[in-house]
């Protein structure tokens, strides 16, 4: 049970929601206790709100990670959709080469940001910190990059950093990435539930028969080509029946000559 992802989902809203409602009245009963002492004191007195605040930073994210758990236990409720059915068995062949590509890039991703911080932390602005280098290499991963002050900052180890760093992690950790997902991508598509097409299928039929969804020129045209093809072409799946069919004609005709030669062979001839 406990590895199953959804399972794990599921003891997650269960957790937060428990751990949300035991301190919603820790915070109730702090906040009863200042009330208690601010009337008694009238606001002469210095009153340390820390504890409530902490105990209400602790609500807010234990509601935070409630929902965001409830938002993801939202796509196993709509697993009959297509597309969302199509999504979650993506991530779930791709998760072990994932996991496995998670760690190698972020190997070469900290090592970068080493060799930026190092080379060029008295030189470019954002490098001074290892988390905002992190960001600069994030931004020139999705493309978002000022090269000038790449430049600027050395003459040979900037261009030299900065062409390796978009051979190594743009060109080749992300086309890893996409090779992963396609792979998975295509494996889950072709290994796609029957039923869930079938209530794809009935949906759109009863959108259609309600008037809620009206077909476009492309669709009405689809349609009318599948019929043509059902009534003038036989389909693949026919296509042994109809091997079958011609195997006991020429059987037939067979056992029909082996009787007329006997029968000639009887009468003389």
């Amino acid at each position: 049970y406990f590895h199953q992802f959804w399972s794990i989902i599921q003891l997650g809203i269960i957790g937060c929601s428990l751990g949300s409602i035991g301190v919603y009245f820790w915070r109730f009963q702090e906040t009863n206790r200042l009330s208690q002492l601010f009337e008694q004191t009238n606001g002469y007195i210095y009153i340390n709100l820390q504890l409530a605040v902490y105990v209400n930073d602790i609500l807010t994210f234990l509601l935070g990670y409630c929902c965001f758990f409830s938002m993801i236990k939202c796509l196993h409720l709509l697993r009959f959709n297509q597309q969302i059915s199509l999504f979650a068995k993506t991530l779930k062949y791709c998760a072990k080469a994932l996991i496995s590509f998670s760690i190698m890039f972020a190997i070469v991703f900290i090592s970068f940001i080493s060799l930026f911080y190092l080379l060029f932390v008295s030189k470019l602005s954002s490098c001074s910190s290892l988390l905002t280098t992190a960001q600069m290499l994030f931004e020139m991963t999705l493309m978002k990059f000022d090269a000038s002050q790449i430049y600027g900052a050395d003459a040979f180890l900037g261009p030299f950093c900065f062409a390796l760093f978009m051979f190594l992690v743009v060109f080749v950790c992300l086309s890893m990435f996409l090779s992963i997902i396609n792979d998975s991508f295509r494996h889950a598509k072709g290994n796609q539930e029957q039923d869930q097409i079938i209530l794809s299928f009935m949906l759109k039929k009863f959108l259609r028969w309600t008037g809620l969804k009206r077909l476009n020129q492309s669709e009405i045209q689809e349609e009318r080509d599948c019929r043509m093809r059902s009534q003038y072409f036989d389909p693949v799946e026919n296509f042994p029946y109809k091997i079958d069919q011609l195997l006991e004609a020429l059987n037939r005709i067979y056992i029909a000559q082996k009787i007329d030669l006997a029968r000639l062979e009887k009468a003389g001839f």
